[in-house]
């Protein structure tokens, strides 16, 4: 970490201790920057000032005023950025983006400005002041030649005058509609869902503050700004894709939920899931892409061991019994379970499924939309189911006693079960499905198997380089370090194909536990999830971290991953 800036100036005897205390004074008063507040009062010169910025953060300083920037180096970076960070294009070759700025140690700047425009991004130091005068000089000339997209739409948007509805007890409906069908709102909506869909999000998060509205996108388990409309047009925004998604403009209280779908080219659909939550600066809307050709139902292909996925296929094909799939929201719990529906989904077997939502349509098998606004629960639909003569039944998630009851006795005359919990690992599932109030003898003679899984984001293979791990890193995973002596490790350097990340892609890590007899024993014993996790892995059950280390050694995902994903085992 470098030295303060003030530290280093009184050091060097640049300013005195008396300057330097007004100077700061000053600073808690009015936010501005400290060198800034020192040349302004005369006690340094900007030339000197520069110098000891470069020093300070071991970054080469630059003149802007002895530069002349050439103006397609300035359509990379959006006026909008430049002024929000205080930054300066200075010239770009090949995929390296060097810039000027006043705080090279900002890395949420560096991070957005390299996701933005895809470089790798060098800097370079220059003053507060020049960055500024470099900004009004060229921008103000530049600005109408901007070639970012989503900041033109915004450029035309401020221009159409849309106003800003202050009440939250009164609206005006209809105006709101004229707004949200504006041309440039429409485009700005679906720009947005366009370019979200474009750079492979999984989320899009449309958020108000009391000062700001801004968009995001999640990437690969990470979210990333793309932009910041003007507070002024938040409610433009909201209201063009409540309407995009059949939701009521006129209620605001309570959290709505739709649907939106998008054609693209011929033979390409996309569905956005919406849903909308008041806040207390305005209704924030959350947009799930679920895109269906991206769906990986291929079980080879989604993160299995080789045992792990034998386990696995020869429980979901047993006459009768319960599967059950944990982890947290977002884990990849869905599309384990479509995988395994897919795989059953033969013309013989009659599937049936309660999902909350229905995220994908799947052919040749029965999907039934929860609602429990008219009574259609998890519990409803899985009575109803039973009279229907299934083969196989998904229950979307088991959050009760009463649906867990249900299911365990469906699984135990003669029906195929398959259902998600939230818990952290798979032993700990046996001790949530008691603590519901099931009987252990009906938790042992029920369940086949139980899977808890965790996505963890692939090393970019276009930048994959090798990496030296510690022995105390090792340590850190509970490993010992002299098993993996001479074993290559990697890691992404981060690139234009991967946003400069180092990952691209996502894997899942699994944890697959049978219901082993001895295991069967243990419930009905009492025993705790430490004791039942212990005796599975005697038995060969692969723990999550485990798997995050067989999948680091194979290459596909980092260190630091790993340690983000899972916990050691017996912690």
């Amino acid at each position: 970490m470098p030295n303060s800036l003030g530290e280093i100036l009184v050091e060097k005897k640049a300013v005195s201790p008396e300057q330097l205390s007004s100077a700061l004074k000053e600073q808690e008063k009015s936010g501005r920057m400290l060198g800034s507040i020192l040349v302004g009062m005369g006690a340094l010169k900007d030339s000197d000032l520069l110098h000891f910025l470069s020093e300070q953060h071991g970054v080469p300083s630059i003149k802007l005023s002895e530069f002349q920037i050439d103006p397609e180096v300035l359509k990379i970076i959006p006026s909008g950025i430049a002024s929000k960070y205080q930054v300066m294009p200075i010239s770009a070759k090949d995929s390296t983006l060097t810039i000027a700025m006043i705080d090279p140690s900002n890395i949420f700047a560096l991070d957005d400005i390299k996701f933005l425009t895809g470089y790798r991004v060098e800097t370079l130091i220059a003053s507060e002041n020049s960055v500024s005068e470099a900004i009004e000089e060229y921008y103000r000339v530049g600005e109408a030649s901007d070639a970012d997209y989503l900041e033109d739409l915004l450029a035309g948007l401020e221009t159409e005058g849309i106003e800003y509805v202050e009440s939250k007890e009164s609206v005006d409906i209809s105006s709101l509609e004229q707004e949200s069908g504006k041309a440039p709102v429409v485009q700005l909506v679906n720009g947005v869902l366009t370019e979200a869909i474009a750079k492979g999000s999984s989320d899009i998060h449309i958020e108000p503050y009391e000062k700001s509205f801004r968009i995001r996108f999640r990437i690969d388990g990470s979210l990333y700004e793309v932009m910041k409309p003007p507070l002024k047009m938040k409610n433009a925004i909201v209201s063009r894709i409540k309407i995009m998604a059949n939701i009521d403009i006129a209620e605001r209280r309570l959290p709505q939920d739709g649907r939106i779908k998008l054609k693209l080219g011929k033979n390409r659909d996309m569905d956005f899931r919406v849903s909308v939550l008041p806040t207390l600066f305005g209704e924030k809307i959350v947009l799930r892409l679920l895109d269906k050709s991206s769906l990986q139902l291929d079980m080879t292909k989604l993160g299995f061991g080789e045992k792990q996925l034998n386990d696995f296929k020869e429980s979901i094909h047993k006459p009768f019994g319960m599967v059950l799939v944990t982890g947290p929201t977002g884990s990849g719990k869905t599309t384990t379970l479509y995988s395994a529906i897919t795989d059953l989904n033969q013309t013989t077997e009659n599937i049936s499924t309660a999902e909350d939502p229905v995220e994908y349509n799947l052919e040749g098998i029965n999907q039934v939309q929860m609602h429990e606004g008219i009574g259609l629960t998890f519990a409803s639909a899985l009575r109803s189911f039973l009279r229907q003569d299934p083969d196989v039944i998904l229950v979307g998630e088991i959050r009760d006693f009463e649906t867990a009851e249900i299911a365990i006795k469906a699984a135990l005359t003669g029906h195929m079960v398959l259902s998600t919990l939230h818990t952290n690992d798979a032993p700990s599932t046996i001790n949530r499905l008691l603590n519901m109030g099931i009987e252990p003898f009906l938790v042992s003679s029920s369940i086949n198997l139980i899977v808890a899984q965790r996505l963890a984001r692939k090393i970019c293979n276009k930048c994959k380089e090798p990496v030296e791990i510690s022995e105390n890193m090792l340590k850190k995973l509970g490993v010992t370090p002299k098993k993996y002596e001479g074993i290559t490790f990697y890691e992404g350097k981060g690139c234009d194909d991967c946003n400069n990340s180092g990952n691209k892609g996502r894997i899942a890590l699994y944890e697959v536990m049978p219901m082993y007899e001895p295991i069967k024993e243990l419930v009905l014993q009492g025993a705790s999830s430490l004791e039942i996790k212990n005796e599975a892995i005697s038995l060969g059950m692969q723990s999550l971290r485990q798997s995050g280390i067989e999948k680091m050694l194979a290459g596909e995902i980092n260190y630091e991953e790993v340690l983000k994903v899972t916990i050691k085992d017996g912690d």
